[in-house]
C-alpha cells in the first residue's frame, strides 16, 4: 500500500479532481490506479478566504514496487496495514459471565469486543434503552419533569448520546483501537467521512440509531442487556452485584463503566473502600454566538453549501495560574438542560448531524483542583459540583439561567436579550449566572472570554449569551486500577472509561472499554 500525503485541493472540488491530482502526484497513468481510500482530510485556512482541503490518501496501484523504487518526494511512502487485533485468549476459568455496569461508549465497546470473542457479557444499565431514553429526555425538556435514572446523563449510550457525538481524541494509539472504534460506528450507521475528517462527529440523531444497532449486534452474538438495573451494592466474597436493592447477580468479573455522573455508585464503591481519589476537572458556562460570526472568523467568508458549520478551540493561561479553555464545541447546535438530580441544574451542548442551528455554542471552562474543594475526601469534587448545580438551579428557579456577557461582567441580572437569542433545549430564563460561581472562578471566566476575543473578534460581545452551569466536563473521581485494569482491592472489579477517570469523550472512553476487554480476554478463557 502507498500513502500519499499533503495533497492540497481548493474548495470546492470534485472527486475527479482528487483522482487526477493523485495520478499526477504518483506519475502514473489513470489506468494504473486500482483503488484509493482517504485517510485524512483537514482544512487549510491560512490564506482565508481562499481555503483548501489537504488530504492523506492510501493508494493501490499496478507495479507498486517499481513506483516506490523511483518515487519522488517525501510525501509518497510505503505503509503496511495493521488492522486491530484482539489478543489470544487466556486459560484461567471465568466462574460466571462478565458483567458490564453501564452502557455508555466504554461499556458498549467492552461488551461488543467480549461478545465477538464469545464471552456472552451481561450489560446492566440503570437507565432506559436509547429509544425510551430519548422519549424521557424530550419529556423533561418539554415539561421540566426529571426522570433521575433516564436523562441526558443516564441511559443506553451514555452522556455522549445527547451531545454533538464528537469522535476526535488526543489519545495516542499504536494498537488500532481508534480506527476500530470509528469503523464500528460506520458499520452501524455513521457517515463514512468520520473515518477521515479532521474533527469527526456523528450527531445526536444518528448516534441514537448507532447505539441501538450496536445493542442488537451484541444480543445476536450472545450478550444480554438489562435496563432499569442499577447496581446498588457489592457482595464482595460471593462475586455478586446487588441490583435495585434486592436482586443478586453473580459476576465472574464486573466492569464498572459507570460514567462521570454516577455519584451514588461512587459513594457505594467508596463505602467498600475501593481505592479512589479526587481529581482535577473543569467547570464553567456555555457560551452562545451566532454561527455566522464563527464562520466569518474561521473561514474569512460565509461558508456557503460547500463548507461545514465552522468550529473553534481556544485556550488561555491567566495570570492567576488557572487555565481557561473551550470544550465540547457544538457548531450549529443547542445548549441542553443536562440535569440528573432534583434541584440541581447542569448544562451541556448538543448538535444534530446537519449542524443547522443558528447558534454555535461551546463550554468555556476553568480548571479546578482538589485544593478548591475544601476537603481531602475522595468524593470532595462531587460535593463541589453539587454546590454549583444547586446555585444554578436556584438562579433560574429550576430553568436554565441565561445572562448577556455585558451583564455577567457587571454582576447584574439580564432583563432582555440583545442581538443573540438562545438556542436551548429545556426551559430557560434570564438570571445572574455569575453568582453561581465563587468569585475567583467567575473572574477567571470573564478574563478568559475577554482574552479569547483577540482570537475571534466578537467572542466577548456584550450580547453574547452565557448559561450555566457546565459542571460535568469529566469525572471528579479517579478509581485506581493496576496495569491489567483491575482494582487492587477487589480483584474481580475493572474500573473503566470516563467515570473511572481513564477517558475524556466518546472515542477515548470506547478505546478504554476495548482495552479493558482485552485484559479480560488475555486472562480468561471464553
Amino acid at each position: 500500500m502507498i500513502r500519499v500525503s499533503q495533497l492540497k485541493l481548493s474548495i470546492p472540488h470534485t472527486k475527479e479532481q482528487l483522482e487526477k491530482k493523485l495520478v499526477r502526484q504518483l506519475h502514473i497513468r489513470p489506468e494504473e490506479l486500482i483503488s484509493y481510500q482517504i485517510r485524512r482530510q483537514s482544512l487549510d485556512a491560512r490564506k482565508k478566504p481562499e481555503l483548501f482541503y489537504v488530504y492523506t490518501v492510501d493508494v493501490k496501484v499496478k507495479n507498486e514496487a517499481m513506483l516506490l523504487k523511483h518515487k519522488k518526494g517525501s510525501n509518497v511512502s510505503h505503509i503496511e496495514e495493521r488492522p486491530y487485533q484482539v489478543p489470544p485468549h487466556g486459560t484461567e476459568k471465568l466462574n460466571g459471565r462478565p458483567v458490564i455496569v453501564g452502557s455508555g461508549p466504554a461499556g458498549l465497546f467492552c461488551a461488543y469486543v467480549l461478545a465477538k470473542e464469545g464471552y456472552r457479557p451481561l450489560v446492566l444499565e440503570r437507565g432506559a434503552d436509547v429509544e425510551k431514553r430519548k422519549s424521557d429526555v424530550d419529556h423533561f425538556w418539554e415539561t421540566g419533569v426529571l426522570n433521575p435514572d433516564s436523562n441526558v446523563q443516564f441511559g443506553e449510550g451514555g452522556a455522549g448520546t445527547f451531545s454533538d457525538g464528537k469522535l476526535n481524541t488526543l489519545v495516542k494509539d499504536k494498537n488500532g483501537r481508534n480506527r476500530f472504534v470509528l469503523e464500528t460506528f460506520v458499520k452501524f450507521g455513521a457517515a463514512e467521512d468520520v473515518l477521515y475528517v479532521q474533527k469527526p462527529h456523528i450527531g445526536t440523531d444518528i448516534l441514537i440509531e448507532v447505539v441501538r444497532k450496536m445493542r442488537e449486534e451484541i444480543l445476536r452474538l450472545g450478550g444480554e442487556f438489562s435496563f432499569h438495573s442499577q447496581v446498588t451494592d457489592l457482595l464482595v466474597e460471593q462475586h455478586c452485584l446487588q441490583v435495585n436493592g434486592t436482586e443478586e447477580i453473580p459476576a465472574g468479573v464486573a466492569v464498572f463503566a459507570i460514567g462521570h455522573s454516577a455519584r451514588d455508585t461512587f459513594e457505594m464503591l467508596n463505602r467498600h473502600q475501593l481505592p479512589m481519589r479526587a481529581k482535577s476537572f473543569a467547570v464553567g458556562v456555555r457560551v452562545e454566538h451566532p454561527q455566522e460570526l464563527i464562520d466569518q472568523s474561521q473561514y474569512g467568508r460565509s461558508r456557503g453549501k460547500e463548507l461545514p458549520a465552522a468550529a473553534y478551540k481556544l485556550t488561555e493561561k491567566l495570570t492567576n495560574g488557572r487555565g481557561v479553555y473551550t470544550f465540547c464545541m457544538c457548531p450549529g447546535g443547542y445548549v441542553v438542560n443536562a440535569s440528573s438530580e432534583e434541584h440541581r441544574l447542569a448544562v451541556n451542548g448538543m448538535s444534530y448531524s446537519d449542524r443547522a442551528g443558528k447558534n454555535a455554542n461551546s463550554a468555556v471552562i476553568v480548571t479546578v483542583t482538589p485544593e478548591d474543594f475544601g476537603s481531602d475526601d475522595a468524593l470532595a469534587g462531587i460535593a463541589f459540583q453539587r454546590k454549583l448545580e444547586e446555585n444554578a438551579w436556584k438562579a433560574g428557579q429550576g430553568k436554565v439561567p441565561v445572562q448577556r456577557f455585558e451583564d455577567f461582567r457587571k454582576n447584574r441580572i439580564s432583563t432582555e436579550y440583545g442581538t443573540v437569542s438562545p438556542c436551548i433545549k429545556g426551559a430557560y430564563t434570564l438570571a445572574n449566572v455569575r453568582e453561581i460561581f465563587p468569585k475567583e472562578l467567575s473572574l477567571s471566566l470573564e478574563d478568559g472570554i475577554l482574552a479569547m476575543d483577540h482570537k475571534i473578534r466578537g467572542f466577548a460581545g456584550e450580547d453574547v449569551l452565557l448559561s450555566g452551569v457546565e459542571s460535568r466536563t469529566s469525572s471528579p473521581v479517579r478509581i485506581e486500577r493496576n496495569e491489567q485494569c483491575v482494582s487492587e482491592k477487589i480483584s474481580w472489579i475493572y474500573p473503566c472509561g470516563e467515570g473511572a477517570g481513564y477517558a475524556g469523550g466518546i472515542t477515548s472512553a470506547a478505546m478504554d472499554g476495548i482495552k479493558v476487554a482485552e485484559e479480560i480476554i488475555r486472562r480468561y478463557e471464553s
